[in-house]
């Protein structure tokens, strides 16, 4: 008897030993996606007001957990008895992404200027920046579920051949590890000027290493948020134009001459800009 359980905690013992070490593999596999990810997610939690950015942030990691809880025992049955309807999906999240880019690239030269925005919602009652703000937290919540599917999926393709139990513990892993990952990193970005201003504040009068520091940290913010808007914006472009030249072998066969990146960037656009236009032809017709 005492043989036997002991021969379970060997069991156990190994079991997580395997799924360690594929995680590892997992992780790094989706290192690319995560780092997109993160880029995506500080774009998507910037442009609060600084009173609402953490509690903004928290409705959106939030979200993100109830995305993993939905994708990962989809994932698993799907990888289990319907495989071959995977790529699809990703190709479905992969248009969605690329019109979230394209919109960004629409809206920059043809929307508001920011000095517009900001005189537009001084108009703005409350209740409606509170509409906005709702409106934001949705679409950032959206964008992460396409996301997250992208880093499950990655990360199943690297244990389907290891047995049931580990591929679960290794994708359950990295999908804990890259929304705590990410959004944490995201909550000290945004936070970058308070903490700057607590500095200068406890620096005092004169000048200091770190009162330099504090200045630093506030005046970094703003360049910060806008290449991250930069970045965000060309890594949901990537990632659609990604999955469409790794999934459909004529894109990949007629593009193999370019480089990997500007391939999917170009790929990425295309599907971005014709899923921009589709979509305003909708609007129009339903208003009509």
């Amino acid at each position: 008897m005492a043989t036997g359980f002991f021969a379970v905690f060997d069991d156990i013992a190994a079991l997580l030993d395997d799924a360690a070490a594929m995680s590892k593999i997992a992780t790094k596999k989706t290192a690319g996606i995560l780092g997109d990810d993160l880029a995506v997610n500080a774009q998507k939690a910037s442009g609060f007001a600084s009173s609402r950015e953490i509690p903004v942030l928290w409705a959106i990691t939030k979200g993100s957990f109830r995305n993993k809880l939905i994708i990962l025992p989809v994932a698993f049955l799907l990888s289990a008895f319907a495989s071959w309807i995977i790529v699809p999906i990703l190709m479905m999240g992969g248009v969605y992404l690329a019109y979230e880019g394209a919109e960004k690239i629409i809206e920059y030269f043809f929307a508001h200027k920011p000095e517009q925005r900001k005189e537009i919602l001084k108009q703005m009652s409350e209740e409606e920046i509170l509409v906005i703000e709702k409106q934001k937290i949705k679409s950032a919540i959206l964008t992460d579920f396409i996301l997250s599917i992208e880093i499950v999926i990655m990360a199943l393709g690297t244990v389907l051949e290891k047995s049931l139990p580990i591929q679960v513990i290794v994708v359950t892993i990295v999908a804990i590890l890259a929304t705590i990952g990410v959004y944490g990193v995201v909550a000290l970005i945004v936070r970058m000027d308070d903490f700057g201003f607590k500095l200068i504040d406890k620096a005092g009068e004169g000048k200091s290493l770190l009162k330099s520091t504090g200045e630093i940290l506030v005046l970094a913010l703003p360049k910060v948020i806008r290449a991250l808007t930069v970045v965000g914006t060309l890594a949901m472009i990537l990632v659609a134009g990604g999955i469409f030249v790794h999934n459909v072998h004529q894109i990949h066969d007629f593009l193999h001459f370019l480089p990997s990146m500007v391939a999917e960037l170009l790929v990425g656009l295309i599907i971005g800009l014709i899923a921009a236009l589709v979509h305003g032809v909708f609007m129009k017709v339903f208003k009509k």
